[in-house]
């Protein structure tokens, strides 16, 4: 019989712990990672200062009067793969957020932390440098305190139990310069900070915002300045097109439960005014899903690989709540900003839930862009008009007498004899605009038809063909293609009035239409232009 033998293989501390720094935190989500921590410690306020000395050393603080640790929790806090919390609603899930992502950044990391006020603070430190030196899982510990965080443990908990995240020797935030105290450096961590009060602006909206009783309020500033919420749906503004509330079996004993919600933004120009405008942030990167777990902000704007982001999509932002009770079906990563759906709810959100709000937030963003491009296109031909008007003598075409503009018909004298034709016979709207007119709608969704503009032979263009979007939208600023275009479109209007016949006039419209139809599906394929930056 052989005998199994045992081995305890500790791993080598300094290895393990450079490589847990490249786990791909970004700054932001590493310090979410450890406020989640005071909001798990029951922390009212959370203060965070991040600056560089005289020197250029960065340093971070994260203070909060939540419930302190004595000793024995301090060190358990410390360990890499600390003991379960409590309660498995806790921010915190894997008991390796607090270590790898302030490593991610730093190679100093303290916890600076007391059970209540009657007691002094204790503090226990990971130093890289320490362990690479000892070759040993390491953990200093002190009751002389740094004495930065203490004097603010005392402010924002005086009296109180409370702790103080420090990261000293910072070599991983940003780039070495080579005057760590010269503007450029400067500049460059007031940027860390400014992205980092956004992303605890959005993460922690629930938390942060009095109004919203779905989460406990907390107080967080950053450099001394509070974080105002930020609320991805503008609720107050936004209009909530579809609801759902889903419960689900876990197993025999265990139901949980989920609530999705699709809000669709106004139009940047349907916002009452530019300031609120500017605060919902409308981009294409904004669109998407919002993930919370236990109303955190775990996951922004993305489709989780459901579909790609596209302009005229802008508008919606849906909403994905769930307790913890689902973790498992979110396969949550150890920064807690990565999931990946499992297939059920991936099918029903793509068939069943998403499909009719894509819709709506399509057509809404269709009808504004229609507008702007309108708008745009009203001086968009003006070359092409200008360049028609010199070059029409040397054109030719036929003659077109007798017009009656309350029948709508004329006149038209070509190489193939005379026929009384029904025209379209209007002016111009701009200065000039007598050859070619771009109007919002043709019957029967044709691109073009021909027209009489003011005694000129003209050509109408229709702004809400597919064509005219994803072809003469990106080119509304680029003079010699817009003239190539527009003299192709009146061409062909020319050239059917100079061949047609009473016996052909149904058969070039068939052509007009074949020639309509074919061109939509020829650019279905092509990309949905930037609106707002081609007709800007």
């Amino acid at each position: 019989m052989s005998i199994t033998q045992q081995f305890e293989l500790p791993p080598d501390p300094e290895r393990v712990m450079a490589g847990l720094r490249d786990t791909g935190y970004e700054f932001e989500t590493a310090v979410a990672d450890i406020v989640d921590n005071s909001i798990a410690a029951n922390a009212k306020k959370v203060q965070l200062f991040l600056a560089a000395d005289v020197h250029g050393d960065i340093r971070l603080l994260i203070a909060d009067d939540g419930e302190g640790m004595d000793q024995e929790g301090l060190i358990n806090a410390m360990q890499y793969g600390s003991k379960v919390r409590p309660s498995v609603a806790s921010l915190g899930k894997y008991g390796l957020g607090l270590k790898t992502a302030s490593t991610a950044f730093c190679k100093r990391l303290s916890v600076i932390s007391r059970a209540d006020g009657t007691v002094p603070a204790l503090m226990a430190t990971w130093d890289l440098d320490h362990v690479a030196k000892v070759n040993k899982w390491s953990l200093l510990l002190s009751d002389d305190c740094d004495a930065e965080a203490v004097e603010l443990l005392d402010e924002v908990a005086p009296g109180k139990s409370g702790t103080v995240v420090l990261w000293e020797n910072v070599d991983r935030l940003i780039k070495d310069y080579s005057r760590p105290t010269g503007s450029a450096a400067k500049k460059a961590l007031q940027a860390k900070e400014l992205a980092l009060r956004r992303h605890v602006a959005m993460v922690y909206q629930r938390f942060l915002d009095p109004a919203d009783d779905r989460a406990p309020n907390v107080a967080i500033e950053v450099n001394s300045e509070p974080v105002e919420p930020w609320d991805p749906f503008q609720r107050d503004l936004s209009e909530l097109v579809a609801e759902d509330s889903v419960t689900t079996n876990l197993d025999a004993q265990r139901d949980a439960s989920f609530v999705i919600r699709a809000y669709i933004l106004p139009r940047r120009e349907e916002f009452p005014n530019d300031k609120l405008a500017q605060a919902a942030l409308l981009s294409n990167d904004r669109q998407g899903i919002y993930i919370y777990r236990e109303n955190r902000l775990i996951h922004d704007a993305d489709w989780l690989g459901l579909y790609q982001k596209e302009p005229h999509l802008t508008l919606l932002r849906v909403e994905f709540s769930f307790d913890h009770k689902l973790d498992d079906a979110f396969h949550l990563d150890i920064k807690k900003s990565q999931i990946i759906l499992n297939d059920d709810l991936a099918a029903w959100l793509e068939s069943e839930f998403l499909p009719a709000p894509r819709r709506e937030a399509n057509r809404r963003s269709r009808e504004g862009q229609q507008k702007a491009i309108s708008k745009k296109g009203e001086g968009a031909h003006d070359t092409s008009n200008n360049n028609i008007r010199n070059r029409e003598a040397a054109a030719g075409g036929p003659e077109v007498n007798d017009v009656n503009p309350t029948t709508g018909e004329a006149t038209v004298q070509n190489k193939h004899g005379r026929v009384r034709l029904k025209l379209t016979i209007t002016s111009a709207k701009r200065p000039g605009e007598v050859f070619v007119q771009p109007v919002d709608g043709i019957t029967n969704g044709l691109l073009f038809q021909p027209a009489l503009i003011e005694q000129h032979k003209a050509v109408q263009i229709n702004t809400s063909h597919p064509y005219y979007h994803k072809v003469y939208v990106p080119n509304l600023n680029r003079s010699v293609t817009m003239q190539g275009l527009d003299s192709l479109m009146w061409a062909l209007a020319v050239a059917e009035l100079s061949s047609v016949q009473d016996s052909t006039a149904e058969m070039f419209r068939d052509m007009r239409y074949e020639v309509s139809r074919i061109l939509e599906k020829l650019v279905e394929t092509l990309p949905e232009p930037d609106v707002e930056e081609n007709v800007a």
